[in-house]
């Protein structure tokens, strides 16, 4: 069961990015995140006439591990790490310092 999702708010703990707060947008695979606003490029791309598109230089969002981020707590206002916990036969996670359930 992954910890973190598409959806859950974050916070990078290390660096270029460090202290920013973003929303996970995807998994790129089973160890990086692409988060909202953090880790952002400058890419530049070549124009295209057939397509309509001009070249320059594109902001461009990339992925960074899962191990640099912590989810966001709002009750605390900090990062926190999350936990599993059994609720009959279900799985959900929680957060570990307070023990409360995460949102769906």
């Amino acid at each position: 069961m992954n910890k973190l999702r598409k959806g859950d708010e974050v916070i990078v703990l290390t660096g270029r990015d460090k202290g920013k707060r973003g929303v996970v947008l995807s998994r790129t695979d089973a160890d990086h995140l692409v988060v909202e606003g953090v880790n952002v490029v400058k890419k530049a791309t070549k124009p295209n006439p057939m397509a309509g598109t001009t070249g320059g230089l594109l902001d461009k969002t990339m992925p960074i591990h899962q191990s640099n981020v912590a989810i966001f707590n709002p009750a605390t206002g900090k990062a926190d790490r999350v936990g599993i916990k059994l609720d009959g036969d279900k799985k959900i996670r929680v957060f570990k310092s307070s023990g409360e359930a995460l949102k769906a």
